[in-house]
């Protein structure tokens, strides 16, 4: 492991119970981040900041200079190519997780085996039956394991979702979500090839995770066309239109795209006695707007924005500390996997799929 400055944000002592499974308000969550990423610099070193006692000690990079590179520029106090320094360091309680995809599983089996609680990005892993491993694992370590879905974190979403429960629209009949973007080129490297899994397994099984949250369930039956060769090489897809059957003959709509420049993103969700309307709500940002729309015309929805993966980072610091579930669980991640994979199967084959789960 290499030491790039003393550690100063947290000296951990015989009073702070450092080798606690789940630390009290009054001792820290120390953390390792399993993979120099994107993701992790842009939105989730700052999240877990901004959590009370909550400190980073040290990055994982396979390489060497990146990973003491990563460490000075995001102020991380250590850097390592070795997994095993991370799960050997006592004093390490959680770990996030965003290796490329075909990491998952052996480095959150690992880690949950020693002890660690895991935060780990979607999708789980490329294989169900390998995701459900990963959920057993955990569950028999007595360690959290949480999905990086972070629209369900949105306050826009949160609020559709209140109005839904308390039957605002009435019963739901159809629901609209237009998911596509343009992918940038340093994003599409990794993104649109056979280990990122395409847009399905990249993008829109955030729609997915969305919608089980939104309609509290998960599809029985996909059908989907997908595209590639815009922005990926075939056969890795980078738009797709899905429909999707829920419980309650609910019937769902997804256009989701790596190739679509300039387009908004939403959702719309229609019921006997009116619709939820949420525009410019796809996205990480804390953002957008909701109306219900009746009868009598349009009407606002107030919402309180906040920042999504503060949100997300908050409810896993509180199920560490023994209170509470993280907002999209390990079951979560597996369900969202199991649809995206039938959604990729019913493209290559042109029939509807029913969506098994191990």
């Amino acid at each position: 492991m290499v030491r790039l400055k003393k550690q100063s944000l947290v000296t951990v002592g015989a009073n702070n119970h450092a080798n606690d499974k789940n630390p009290d308000m009054n001792n820290p969550i120390n953390w390792a981040l399993i993979g120099a990423s994107n993701v992790a610099r842009e939105w989730i070193i700052d999240a877990i900041r901004a959590q009370p006692a909550s400190y980073i000690r040290t990055v994982l990079s396979s390489d060497a200079g990146r990973g003491a590179a990563y460490a000075r520029e995001n102020d991380i106090s250590a850097a390592t190519t070795s997994l095993d320094e991370i799960l050997h360091d006592d004093g390490i309680h959680a770990v996030y997780v965003s290796t490329g995809n075909e990491l998952h599983k052996a480095q959150v089996i690992a880690a949950a085996r020693a002890g660690k609680h895991v935060l780990c990005e979607k999708p789980l892993a490329l294989d169900l039956v390998d995701a459900a491993e990963m959920v057993a694992t955990c569950r028999q370590a007595g360690v959290i394991l949480a999905t990086n879905h972070h629209l369900r974190c949105s306050a826009l979403h949160i609020a559709a979702h209140e109005k839904l429960q308390d039957g605002t629209i009435g019963a739901v009949n159809a629901v609209r979500v237009f998911h596509a973007n343009f992918l940038s080129d340093a994003l599409a490297r990794w993104r649109l090839n056979d280990a990122g899994g395409g847009v399905l397994l990249d993008s829109t099984i955030h729609d997915i995770d969305i919608l089980r949250f939104l309609l509290d369930g998960t599809p029985t039956h996909v059908f989907a066309m997908t595209q590639s060769g815009r922005r990926s090489r075939p056969p890795v897809d980078d738009g797709v239109m899905a429909v999707l059957r829920f419980p309650g003959d609910v019937l769902v709509q997804i256009h989701g795209s790596y190739t679509v420049p300039n387009a908004p993103g939403g959702i719309e969700i229609y019921g006997d006695k009116g619709a939820l309307i949420g525009r410019d709500c796809m996205s990480q940002r804390p953002a957008g707007t909701l109306h219900r729309r009746d009868a009598d015309g349009d009407h606002d929805i107030t919402l309180q924005h906040h920042n999504l993966y503060h949100y997300a980072l908050g409810r896993f610091s509180e199920a560490v500390r023994g209170r509470g579930t993280p907002a999209a669980t390990g079951d979560d991640g597996v369900a969202s996997l199991a649809v995206a994979l039938a959604l990729r199967e019913s493209a290559l084959s042109g029939r509807q799929i029913e969506v098994q789960r191990p």
